[in-house]
């Protein structure tokens, strides 16, 4: 309470933020917030507390952000270049005519690369539900393709990778040859882990999340870039 006897904090708190921006954008969290904020996307004022005050503004602001991230798949650096012309014109709008991966082609996203609850599954259940042999999930191990954790269970991302193969055993492609594939984004981790590891270790607690978000919209970039290759790629073996 202020001396006036009134409360201190007139505006939104990011709890309120978070609350009005779930509906429509469920995977938001109170880290992703703050991270918009550090990356000068959004800019709250702060009470003598150091509390934020977020106004509707501001609200529409971050759905703005959101919207372009998810719908348009635009890097953050575009979407702040949107911002700052935008900034005295009026409120902001999901842009238009922008040059962006669209993401009904099927291209990834950030919000693909979040954590979700992990499943545990033994041998037994992967091999049932990727319809992979023992011998040949011994030679994904073998090769570093998958991987059970410590105490010897496999979680749902090994299950993916295991039907996958699978489903590329029906070309004739077997597992030694997808040792090509795992050379390639182990290069792929080792540049983003080079473009991150700072933050992961600066004592600001804010800053794990600003990696986080980082490391998600770099992966997600990445294996577009990676996809796009591909399919240009193709167009030499098709002629198209």
């Amino acid at each position: 309470m202020t001396a006036a006897g009134k409360p201190e904090r007139e505006g939104l708190s990011i709890g309120a933020v978070l609350a009005r921006l779930r509906p429509q954008f469920p995977d938001v969290t109170i880290s992703k917030i703050r991270f918009l904020e550090s990356e000068g996307l959004v800019c709250p004022a702060r009470t003598p507390s150091g509390y934020r005050q977020f106004t509707l503004a501001d609200v529409e602001r971050l759905r703005f952000v959101l919207s372009a991230q998810r719908d348009h798949y635009l890097p953050l650096k575009v979407i702040k270049e949107q911002l700052d012309a935008a900034d005295g014109a009026g409120p902001v709008r999901p842009p238009r005519g922008l040059v962006s991966v669209p993401v009904e082609h099927g291209l990834p996203t950030a919000a693909a690369f979040a954590e979700h609850a992990e499943i545990r599954m033994t041998q037994e259940e992967l091999l049932e539900r990727s319809g992979l042999d023992a011998a040949t999930l011994a030679e994904l191990e073998q090769y570093g393709l998958i991987r059970p954790g410590p105490a010897g269970f496999y979680d749902s991302l090994s299950a993916t990778v295991a039907t996958t193969v699978n489903s590329l055993a029906r070309y004739g492609i077997e597992p030694r040859h997808l040792r090509a594939f795992r050379a390639s984004a182990e290069r792929e981790v080792g540049l983003l882990e080079q473009i991150v590891a700072p933050l992961y270790k600066h004592p600001d607690p804010d800053a794990r999340g600003r990696a986080e978000e980082m490391v998600r919209e770099l992966a997600a970039l990445s294996v577009t870039l990676h996809t796009l290759l591909v399919k240009a790629g193709l167009r030499r073996v098709t002629g198209g």
